[in-house]
């Protein structure tokens, strides 16, 4: 049933909320985004409705859902409006965001989706879809072939359900059509992520038909991103908040951080939004940001995740109000900053500060259950990549085992307990098959370390790395989660990973 009080215009008042800068029937789309989740319209759907109010052009935004139907459900009775309120310890905010026109679920509508990629209109096609809905195998540089989406398009590449191969489809049709390729803008958090989907769409191309690859290679544009933001998946409390701040009913809102930051390789085939008027930085080379990013905050958030949610923190402000676990979060920043390069304007020091002052937001409720799912797509670029790296020094590698033991723990599935629960991993049927049976922390580890395409061979062959790894998990499966955790926050380890309680 229609909500008679349902946000659908800007006409009325809006109680506390902000209204749009601008009028919303003033601007055509030209951006098709894949993905329209909480962290989309908490990111880059508000960059782009400060851009517009601050630059104008027709820059709204095609929402495209390729499997679910609930963001197009909520969107669209709202002509696209949506409230984005912002949770801080300050107090809470909230505003109207306008620069989503329409949501098409590709459930519905796979020629409505189609389309709107193929639209001359359409300049700009963004991306947040999840590292693992891509379908790209990082190591070989192209397609998984093995990956259900790829394989399926690879049959019927004329028809595309997945993403790279819409975005090879809709490249396709606009070669022969004559009209200007888009760019592609993945802003999920994969190393390199521009170059890597610019890598899996011209390998799927190639293999479909390879001038459409040379086409693509010489024409389209796939710019680096780095993206920041905590958005908790909405809650009731969500929907409770955004009705007291406008006045209406809203079935889109969403909450944040107050904290936003998108760094941006500017390299555009056909324009793009001011999106520097609402912070945006445009710079030549994103991976230094990318890495500090991916070690410091992701990596963090993945330990603390694994950990919180085995020790019974629900929340990330849960974990940074533990008695043992902000001083694991602490040592595991300062091992990730010693793997990065100085980057020019940026302390590390004060950025490990800050990020540990978002975490214990009280007002955001970000739970470890939802950070730890999919950790064979985040464990690579967040934690294995700099651990590779502190081996390589003579680093610290203490820390990083500590995180990979938490997660082997986190895989058994159960907590100390017995209480179930389910990965929720794209590879937690191998995962399971491959610990069957093994009890031991080193017979656990192996089976781990042997999954196909995770660990890296310098992991996998250094007994120092094998050996500390180990160890974290045998005081896990021994001593129990509490226990680990508190003799590792009070304990002393130096870089070969030798531990001391004290």
């Amino acid at each position: 049933m229609t909500d008679p009080a349902r946000l659908t215009t800007l006409d009325g008042a809006l109680g506390a909320a902000t209204r749009p800068g601008y009028d919303p029937a003033a601007h055509a789309t030209g951006i098709a985004h894949i993905g329209v989740g909480a962290f989309h319209k908490a990111h880059q759907a508000a960059y782009t409705d400060t851009a517009l109010a601050a630059g104008g052009g027709d820059w709204r935004i095609t929402g495209i859902s390729l499997r679910g139907t609930a963001a197009a459900d909520a969107l669209n009775p709202q002509n696209g409006l949506y409230t984005l309120i912002e949770r801080g310890a300050g107090g809470t905010t909230g505003r109207v965001v306008a620069a989503i026109d329409r949501v098409i679920a590709a459930t519905r509508d796979r020629a409505g989706v189609l389309a709107a990629l193929t639209d001359p209109a359409t300049r700009v096609v963004s991306l947040t879809v999840t590292e693992k809905a891509y379908g790209i195998d990082r190591r070989a540089g192209g397609v998984d072939t093995t990956h259900p989406a790829i394989a399926a398009d690879l049959k019927t590449p004329r028809a595309p359900g997945g993403a790279v191969g819409l975005i090879v489809e809709a490249l396709r049709r606009r070669r022969d059509a004559g009209t200007r390729p888009f760019t592609a803008l993945c802003c999920d958090n994969l190393a390199d992520n521009g170059g890597l989907l610019r890598l899996g769409v011209l390998d799927f191309a190639d293999r479909v038909d390879p001038d459409l690859r040379a086409w693509i290679a010489g024409e389209a544009r796939f710019p680096a991103t780095m993206v920041d933001r905590i958005t908790p998946a909405p809650s009731q409390a969500t929907l409770d908040t955004a009705r007291a701040l406008t006045g209406y009913a809203d079935h889109a809102a969403v909450e944040a951080e107050p904290f936003t930051q998108w760094v941006l390789e500017d390299a555009f085939a056909d324009g793009r939004p001011a999106w520097e008027a609402a912070g945006a930085l445009f710079v030549d080379d994103v991976a230094p940001y990318e890495r500090m990013k991916l070690r410091m905050l992701n990596g963090t958030h993945s330990m603390l995740a694994y950990a919180g949610f085995l020790a019974d923190c629900p929340f990330v402000r849960d974990v940074m109000a533990h008695p043992h676990l902000p001083a694991l979060v602490a040592r595991h920043m300062a091992a990730a900053a010693a793997t990065l390069e100085p980057l020019p304007g940026i302390d590390f020091t004060a950025y490990a500060a800050d990020l540990s002052e978002r975490f214990r937001n009280p007002a955001i409720a970000h739970e470890t259950y939802q950070i730890a799912m999919d950790g064979t797509e985040k464990l690579p670029q967040r934690l294995l990549e700099p651990a590779v790296h502190a081996l390589t020094h003579g680093q610290d590698i203490r820390r990083f085992a500590f995180a990979v033991a938490t997660w082997m723990r986190y895989t058994l599935g159960r907590h100390d307990g017995g209480a179930g629960y389910a990965l929720r991993d794209p590879r937690e049927a191998a995962i399971s098959a491959a610990i069957a049976g093994r009890t031991t922390a080193e017979a656990i580890s192996s089976a781990l370390h042997g999954l196909p395409g995770l660990f890296p061979d310098r992991l996998r062959s250094d007994p120092t790395w094998r050996s500390a790894v180990a160890d974290v998990l045998g005081r896990f499966l021994g001593d129990g989660v509490s226990a680990t955790i508190a003799t590792e926050a009070g304990g002393q380890y130096g870089a070969s990973g030798a531990f001391t309680a004290t």
